[in-house]
């Protein structure tokens, strides 16, 4: 197990540059946002859902979120308080205007994470002796991934016919990308926890987790104070 670790966070280091740099919107994607005239809801709800998919950042917090819920009531709870903060601030962020630099909202975002698996691992009540209230800082990082999803389409210059359309079915393909995503994970954990090394390594996991967001911060603020030299 520890051989295991140590090269899955070998395999993250080296992978998370370039999945951050695939992480946008880009190639025909990209060209067919800029180009289409007019609505096209199934085709913006595809390019939200296959968004959710590959937004490995989005994953990895909502994997932390539900790490430890056990009951569909709860895991149904705080997704859905992550889709109210995400969808919010996606169509706040498009639809009106609101911009943020885009390497601290993804540093955020990455910070999410870190801070999800922290208190997954204890880290609040071991070191300071609190809990903080897990419901409102789903919510709360929720408005900060929903910038994130606003700033990659906030990089086109976005037709006006048709916009609002476009951008509610683009959040609905998320909504969709998210379920699919969330499925096969909470079947892979259900699975995992059937198995007698699950709480055992369960602190481990959460560990690896923390790294990928700590990479994923230090890799954003890197190209933040890159691009401003």
């Amino acid at each position: 197990m520890r051989n295991l670790l140590r090269w899955s966070f070998l395999s993250a280091a080296v992978a998370t540059p370039s999945m951050a740099l695939a992480h946008g919107v880009a190639g025909a994607d990209a060209s067919f946002i800029e180009s289409v005239t007019g609505p096209a809801i199934a085709a913006f709800v595809y390019l939200g859902a296959k968004h959710m998919v590959t937004g490995y950042d989005h994953l990895l917090f909502l994997v932390g979120v539900i790490f430890f819920l056990y009951r569909l009531k709860d895991v149904v709870l705080y997704v859905s308080l992550f889709t109210v903060g995400h969808s919010i601030t996606l169509l706040a962020g498009v639809l009106g205007g609101i911009h943020a630099n885009p390497y601290i909202i993804d540093a955020i975002i990455g910070f999410s994470v870190v801070y999800k698996a922290f208190d997954n691992m204890g880290g609040f009540q071991r070191v300071f002796s609190v809990q903080p209230n897990t419901r409102a800082a789903v919510l709360v990082f929720g408005l900060f991934h929903g910038f994130g999803l606003a700033t990659k389409l906030q990089d086109f210059e976005l037709p006006s016919s048709g916009l609002v359309t476009n951008i509610i079915s683009f959040n609905i393909g998320v909504e969709f990308g998210q379920v699919i995503a969330l499925t096969a994970v909470l079947l892979l954990l259900s699975y995992w926890r059937t198995r007698p090394g699950y709480l055992r390594h369960a602190f481990a996991t959460n560990t690896l987790l923390m790294a990928s967001g700590f990479l994923l911060v230090g890799y954003q603020l890197t190209g933040y104070f890159v691009e401003r030299v």
